[in-house]
């Protein structure tokens, strides 16, 4: 049996309560646009317990529209668990008995770490469009300096999903002698030219949005229409069209016929408004533009 080979468990148990860690860095972090994150912090969470060699540690990268909560809950009254939480857990796939699972929010992000919803401190204010660009590239130099100062020097693997799999695969590169497996799902080596359109119809979506004003909003404000919008795009390149198919057809929305009304008619206009109006509720619209941008970016 190999150190990663699963230990068949019938009653997996959850990790329970959980609590995020921020680690602040005042080592200057150089970027590939040639700009520099003076002073930057990363929100963690972590999962199970490191061995006495520090070398049990795996990685989980989160997706564009993740977060480093991928387990457990922060209080009993919370509705749902972390993103990953059937995965993640005493007995489970990631198991918590044998690993120290790591999760982390990226730069760029805004969940936590710095990102363009962060406060700048030269203006006191949120830095908005004036954050640097950020890189998938850069993203890993961020989580190697996190890594580091937890004292591990090797990692047993590194794994995640869409944007997370362009993370684990650009640690194997950059990082190899840390690094023992990498397990990228969903992903891709390079962005490709339809991705980037489509991207690209998400970002202009919130750019002509009034209320997204250059990137200058309040907390809580902000493009919310141009944030749906660019939502239910993503959502739309999510599934194939026998995905749509065979996930919606021609249903309609709680009747028999057609009212022939620009309300909802089709279950998969539901489908899109409902994923447009709850990502607003726990998304920044500027992080969005940067983190599509780092995918376009991206090329191993």
């Amino acid at each position: 049996m190999t150190d990663l080979e699963p230990i068949p468990n019938p009653n997996p148990a959850s990790i329970g309560l959980v609590a995020y860690r921020d680690q602040h860095f005042s080592e200057p972090l150089l970027l590939d646009c040639g700009r520099a994150l003076e002073d930057w912090s990363i929100r963690y969470e972590t999962y199970g317990s490191l061995n006495e060699n520090r070398d049990n540690a795996i990685l989980i990268e989160h997706a564009l529209s993740g977060d480093h909560h991928a387990a457990g809950k922060y209080s009993d009254a919370d509705p749902k668990p972390g993103w990953w939480d059937i995965l993640i857990g005493p007995g489970k796939a990631f198991d918590t008995n044998r690993f120290f699972i790591i999760s982390s929010n990226v730069i760029g992000g805004c969940r936590g770490s710095t990102g363009p919803g962060s406060i700048n401190a030269k203006t006191g204010r949120p830095y908005g469009m004036d954050f640097p660009i950020v890189t998938v590239r850069d993203m890993v130099r961020a989580q190697e300096r996190l890594i580091r100062s937890l004292g591990i020097t090797s990692l047993a693997a590194v794994c995640g999903g869409s944007m997370g799999g362009m993370l684990s695969m650009e640690w194997a590169i950059r990082y190899p002698g840390m690094v023992r497996r990498v397990m990228p799902i969903a992903t891709t080596t390079l962005q490709s030219p339809q991705a980037i359109a489509f991207d690209e119809v998400g970002r202009n979506a919130i750019m002509r949005d009034p209320l997204w004003n250059q990137g200058d909003y309040e907390p809580g404000a902000g493009p919310a229409h141009g944030l749906a919008v660019a939502r239910m795009m993503a959502h739309i390149t999510y599934l194939s069209e026998t995905g749509m198919v065979q996930k919606f057809g021609r249903r309609l929305r709680g009747k028999d016929r057609l009212d022939f009304t620009f309300d909802i008619e089709f279950e998969v206009e539901s489908y899109l408004r409902h994923q447009g109006q709850s990502f607003i509720d726990r998304f920044d619209a500027n992080t969005y533009l940067y983190l599509t941008k780092a995918l376009d970016f991206f090329n191993l």
